[in-house]
């Protein structure tokens, strides 16, 4: 499978595997200093701007990261189950959350101390290479995505788009997708009606099927050239 040219709604990394670098002491400890939320899908996780007392472990469930601004907000990525939220608070003076995350559908989270997280990555060493290595892969996919929105056509970010929750957010050419047309608007920086247009495009050109809530992707090769020339 080629993935080249989807870089642009999630990243591929699993950030819950940095924990097991720690030693059984270091996960007591992390276990010690967490607690675990649930929230409703439309609920905020962490808003944009407010103290970040904790880094927060998305269990399961799907969200996004946004920044907030007038009249649209901008879409940072989506994360499915196993991504750390707020890990660029670690490095940024006052703690503060540098985008906000609400749920696209009910979650489940673990609320882990802040300054936990600093020490680990202060005493392990092979625990702070992984985060850096997060959040690189998080700016390099950042990088993508305004490339998508900025440098290609409407067709080429819903291919984008579509190809990368098959590819990264539910791997499978078949999936149930529990976003509305708006939120795929907000996705790809288009209209409600465009989304519906460029669905109704990719049905008639057998590109994908669409049954309810269900999306199968029918010719992943074509939409991937969709998405390359943009």
């Amino acid at each position: 499978m080629n993935t080249k040219h989807i870089n642009t709604c999630s990243s591929l990394v699993n950030d819950n595997s940095c924990f097991n670098l720690l030693s059984p002491e270091e996960l007591a400890l992390v276990e010690g200093n967490q607690v675990i939320l649930n929230y409703n899908k439309g609920e905020i996780i962490c808003k944009q701007g407010s103290q970040a007392s904790h880094i927060i472990l998305l269990q399961k469930g799907l969200v996004k990261a946004y920044l907030e601004g007038t009249p649209k907000n901008l879409v940072l990525t989506i994360m499915p189950s196993g991504q750390l939220i707020g890990l660029p608070s670690i490095f940024e003076g006052n703690n503060t959350f540098l985008y906000s995350v609400s749920c696209y559908v009910d979650s489940t989270v673990k609320m882990i101390n802040i300054d936990v997280i600093t020490h680990l990555i202060s005493q392990n060493s092979g625990f702070a290479a992984r985060i850096i290595n997060i959040l690189n892969e998080g700016t390099a996919q950042n990088y993508g995505r305004f490339f998508s929105l900025v440098q290609k056509q409407l067709h080429g970010r819903m291919a984008d788009i579509l190809l990368c929750l098959s590819q990264r957010i539910f791997k499978s050419i078949s999936f149930n997708l529990p976003l509305s047309r708006t939120d795929l608007g907000e996705l790809t920086s288009m209209s409600t009606e465009s989304v519906i247009r460029i669905f109704k495009d990719f049905k008639e050109n057998k590109l994908i099927a669409v049954n309810g809530k269900t999306i199968e992707i029918l010719d992943e090769e074509k939409l991937e050239m969709i998405s390359e020339k943009g």
